[in-house]
């Protein structure tokens, strides 16, 4: 029966092989349940008496020469053009912040810090895996494809994924669905790489501001005549959004243009949810 098996899974894996990479996306999609926000408890302290600043500057300075606003609403990023010393500038910057000891700064410096880490590091992840199409391809294993589960970063002593940012620290501290607009996982159906560094003085403002430029962009949802096609994100995520797609369609509808927003709660029909993992790349 091992062996039966054994083949079975073998033959999957040529056919494809054969197919190519949208069979994998394809896969990853049907398979892959989304991490549940459970909190890491070391990273739950917090000092709210520091004034303490954490520098992002470098950051920035990425984001001001890479990030390309397209007229559609989509930020995209120049893989191609990064120059070995960017690189390598930020990998510096990221190991920088893994000194950083997050417990002893106050939340809203904490939650900057883990966004931005989050973002640089998946930028440093495709740089270091470019050319790519899609950051499905870099690492993971077949049935769980891309880069999120490795421990690729140390603070304070601790071994850190992606994951753990987003659904070990980032969701169960915050509670705050707009974290899903602010982490960039490098693909085209993501929310926007935000061009601007998150800072404690302008987090709020642009959790907000994220929020409103993806539900308001066909990327994050489309109607179509009675058609509601809504971004993968708020399947995966739904408890974050609401118990249930009515509360989840209220909720979004607080960040819709007027148009939209009535569309969205009187909506009454099917969903259905998309995504596509293509490489956020500017050409």
């Amino acid at each position: 029966m091992l062996n039966h098996t054994r083949q079975l899974f073998r033959q999957l894996r040529r056919i494809l092989g054969v197919l190519g990479g949208t069979s994998l996306i394809l896969l990853a999609q049907t398979t892959s349940a989304a991490p549940k926000s459970e909190l890491l408890d070391f990273w739950f302290d917090s000092d709210e008496n520091s004034s303490n600043t954490i520098d992002h500057q470098p950051w920035q300075g990425f984001l001001d020469q890479y990030i390309v606003a397209e007229t559609s609403g989509i930020n995209l990023l120049k893989y191609g053009a990064v120059s070995k010393n960017a690189h390598k500038s930020l990998k510096d910057y990221i190991d920088t912040l893994q000194t950083v000891d997050a417990r002893q700064y106050n939340r809203s410096e904490q939650i900057a810090y883990w966004i931005n880490l989050y973002n640089a590091l998946t930028v440093d992840i495709v740089l270091d895996a470019y050319p790519t199409k899609s950051i499905l391809k870099i690492g993971g294993s077949f049935f769980s494809p891309g880069p999120w589960n490795k421990k690729r970063l140390t603070i304070a002593d601790q071994k850190l994924s992606l994951n753990d940012i987003e659904h070990g620290i980032l969701r169960p501290i915050w509670k705050d669905s707009r974290i899903h607009y602010a982490v960039n996982c490098a693909s085209f159906s993501c929310p926007n790489l935000s061009a601007v560094a998150f800072t404690a003085k302008n987090t709020e403002e642009q959790l907000t501001s994220a929020a409103k430029d993806y539900i308001n962009n066909p990327r994050g949802i489309k109607i179509d005549g009675d058609d509601l096609l809504l971004s993968k994100i708020f399947d995966w995520y739904q408890v974050d959004f609401g118990n249930n797609e009515t509360e989840l369609l209220q909720q979004l509808a607080t960040y819709a243009e007027p148009e939209l927003a009535e569309r969205l709660r009187n909506h009454d029909g099917d969903i259905d949810y998309d995504y596509d993992w293509t490489l956020n790349e500017a050409k």
